[in-house]
């Protein structure tokens, strides 16, 4: 990813960019095409001999053509004919974008195999579900990854989207109306170069696409934290259902050798943080003066490259994070077994209902007794079978038979097959 962004990687693009235009205005005759052939035998650039010029120019683009001209010879005045500084600026970033893009396609594509894969595995490893942070009833842990995966693929289909997004070119001049140059040699740029020519621009590209963008990242970056997250939780000592592979020679601590923290999933969550920041940078973009200024200039050189770099990375220790995931299926059970199985809950709650009770003294009935287990930390199960009220409705037999675990993944099968997960 980080060639992508460096400046010989800019500046080659900026240069095929250059010779296109040459060879459109050479096939309508606007320009000798014997001055073409010559100018893309002989241009090149040397990176030192910019940053000299830059020094005097104060112009990266002038510096960059000043550059290609002293290695082109008198033929160089055809070149960047009719064109602006955006023209060549935009369009190369629009092609460096979608190399990142590309990129971060096959990272999220990664992640979305690896999660299929621990979706699959652990389809009936059963774990406490939770809500507030607090027991709600039971799901799998493949079920988790299931939902994570299917985020992912949401995700892919954005990252596609914001591609096709970013993927144009201009080639339209100082104000965008094509004044010195003409729509045909845009079109014919844009379509050496596997670009959409914009239907319409300024002097730049607009920055509503470059925000669309950044916003795909921050959006991705979040699904990361957010998976991340649920993993720390899970990694805390009181719960222990899931942790970080700690590799050998590894430490956790300088004071204490006892501590393996989620150090990779703390990571993530930080720079998420990042990520979004920069997003809403791209959105103050999108607001130029007129038909441009430079206000974004400076902050795209800075918060394009960092976002895709940091997203790339994200998804590289995301994928290593969840494919050497450690899972305790004996500590989920354990944590379950603590409620005293209060979860069966909402069970005995409808089967009131069904006898007839209203909702409201069902859930009365349910609730007393769900609390006094928690009180007394006493079986609920036990509490039921001892309580008259209850028991005015509900036989031993039909209260034994609610606290089948079983009952709450029934449709687990289902819910993977609407995924296509087998």
């Amino acid at each position: 990813m980080a060639g992508i962004w460096t400046e010989e990687n800019k500046f080659e693009k900026m240069l095929e960019i250059e010779i296109l235009v040459c060879e459109a205005l050479a096939r309508k005759k606007a320009i000798p095409y014997a001055a073409f052939l010559k100018i893309r035998k002989k241009a090149r650039f040397d990176l030192k001999r910019i940053g000299e010029i830059e020094k005097t120019t104060r112009h990266d683009v002038v510096a960059f053509l000043t550059a290609v001209g002293e290695t082109v010879g008198r033929e160089s005045r055809f070149i960047h004919m009719g064109m602006t500084s955006s023209d060549v600026l935009d369009t190369a970033l629009s092609l460096q974008m979608r190399e990142a893009a590309d990129m971060l396609i096959e990272g999220i594509e990664k992640s979305i195999a690896v999660l299929k894969k621990k979706a699959v595995r652990y389809k009936h490893t059963i774990m406490m579900g939770r809500t507030h942070g607090m027991h709600a009833e039971p799901i799998t842990f493949g079920l988790k990854m299931a939902v994570w995966f299917a985020e992912m693929r949401r995700n892919l289909e954005r990252m596609r989207r914001a591609r096709k997004t970013i993927s144009v070119g201009k080639i339209s001049g100082v104000v965008g109306t094509f004044a010195h140059s003409s729509p045909e040699v845009e079109t014919y740029v844009c379509r050496k170069l596997g670009l959409e020519p914009a239907p319409v621009s300024t002097q730049s590209i607009q920055r509503d696409r470059h925000a669309e963008y950044l916003n795909t990242l921050a959006l991705i970056a979040t699904s990361l934290e957010k998976f991340a997250t649920e993993i720390r939780h899970l990694q805390r000592t009181e719960v222990r259902e899931a942790e970080e592979f700690f590799g050998k020679g590894q430490k956790g601590s300088s004071a204490m050798p006892h501590k393996k923290n989620p150090i990779i999933c703390e990571r993530i969550a930080g720079l998420a943080r990042v990520i979004r920041a920069n997003a809403q940078a791209g959105m103050q973009d999108v607001v130029l003066w007129h038909e441009r200024d430079i206000s974004h200039s400076s902050v795209e050189r800075i918060i394009i490259p960092d976002s895709t770099l940091l997203l790339d990375y994200m998804l590289t220790r995301f994928c290593e994070l969840v494919e050497k995931l450690i899972v305790y299926p004996e500590n989920m059970k354990r944590n379950m077994e603590k409620d005293k199985d209060v979860i069966f809950s909402q069970r005995i709650l409808l089967e009131l209902v069904n006898k007839g009770l209203s909702r409201e003294k069902a859930y009365e009935l349910t609730q007393r007794n769900a609390m006094e287990s928690f009180r007394k930390e006493e079986d609920f199960k036990a509490l039921l079978l001892k309580d008259r009220d209850v028991r005015k409705h509900l036989g031993e037999k039909e209260i034994r038979k609610c606290f089948d675990i079983k009952y709450f993944l029934r449709n687990i099968e289902k819910i993977y097959g609407r995924l296509g997960l087998r």
